[in-house]
């Protein structure tokens, strides 16, 4: 027989519920959800998980709570990513292969995009990199072209991993490729 919720929460009660609930999430949470889950009302919760964010931050905890990717996460803190990188190097998390990270950018700056036009513009095969990425959740179907090729999409769980709100944030693409210049030198001395 499952417990029952109480419905009134005093706001050291609620800051607590609200911790537990983000423990267990295996992503962001949107405070409506936690709203909805606990029936009261979104702006009780707004104010407490902004409360608890200015609490960490004030006592310099080793994570820090971010909204990002629609929802609210525990992150930890910027100020420790060179000791929690070393942990994660060092442990037996699953880094992605240069052949994923390339599938994956091509992904998320062209969405939706077939596999064939992956395939097309790396140059390979990418199959299996888009079956583990799948896999990861990292991307996802989003829906069919005319002719039946699946579409493919970078998911939430994308957008978590890379600390990003949404897909406008993704540093613009025009920067890194080379001018119209380089690139007709570069085509002349392999034409040579």
């Amino acid at each position: 027989m499952q417990e029952a919720i109480p419905q009134i929460f005093g706001d050291k009660e609620l800051a607590k519920v609200i911790e537990a609930i983000l423990m267990v999430a295996p992503e962001p949470v949107a405070s409506v959800d936690i709203a909805n889950a606990l029936d009261i009302a979104d702006d009780q919760v707004e104010a407490a998980l902004t409360q608890l964010s200015a609490e960490y931050e004030r006592d310099e905890r080793g994570f820090e709570l971010r909204e990002v990717g629609g929802g609210w996460r525990y992150y930890s803190r910027s100020s420790y990513d060179p000791f929690v990188s070393q942990f994660v190097s060092g442990s037996r998390m699953q880094k992605l292969s240069q052949a994923a990270l390339e599938t994956l950018a091509v992904i998320a700056y062209r969405q939706p995009v077939t596999r064939q036009k992956v395939s097309s513009i790396r140059g390979v095969n990418v199959d299996s990199v888009v079956r583990s990425l799948q896999a990861r959740g990292l991307i996802e179907s989003a829906g069919e072209t005319a002719s039946g090729a699946t579409l493919f999409q970078t998911t939430t769980e994308f957008l978590e991993r890379m600390g990003l709100r949404s897909l406008d944030e993704l540093s613009p693409l025009a920067p890194h490729l080379p001018h119209r210049d380089e690139l007709s030198e570069l085509a002349q001395s392999l034409e040579k």
